[in-house]
């Protein structure tokens, strides 16, 4: 089975207050999951990879065999397709970490979109920053 899970992660300053979201669609576009939570502090680009592997872990956990990632940071989409060398160590980490989460897919790909573009996994992280 084959999803789109669009992530998004953002912070309250940077850092600051952040949280991920995740929605999980299926190839026609009918949302199968979608989770949103606090974080803690962290920076945006934190948030951005914390997203990244709670989508990936909630493609897994419904079974998905193939994912396609779509985010609206393209820093981390650059870093993840192997474009941008990643420099910092935390960062660096994380994207080791989402690495080994994508490796059991028999398929994976990520791509870069515009925030319209994204505006269910940006709406998510919103409604948990403002408490909702």
């Amino acid at each position: 089975m084959k999803v789109v899970v669009n992530v998004d992660g953002g912070a309250r300053g940077n850092p600051g207050p952040a949280a991920i979201a995740a929605v999980v669609q299926d190839e026609s576009g009918a949302v199968l999951t979608e989770r949103g939570e606090r974080i803690g502090p962290a920076t945006n680009n934190v948030a951005e990879y914390k997203a990244l592997l709670l989508g990936i872990a909630q493609a897994g956990e419904i079974g998905a065999s193939e994912v396609e990632l779509v985010g609206d940071s393209e820093l981390i989409v650059k870093q993840v397709k192997g474009e941008y060398k990643v420099k910092d160590a935390t960062m660096r980490e994380l994207h080791a970490e989402v690495k080994r989460a994508l490796a059991p897919f028999e398929s994976w790909s990520i791509r870069h979109v515009r925030r319209e573009q994204n505006a269910e996994a940006d709406r998510l992280v919103n409604e948990v920053l403002d408490g909702g």
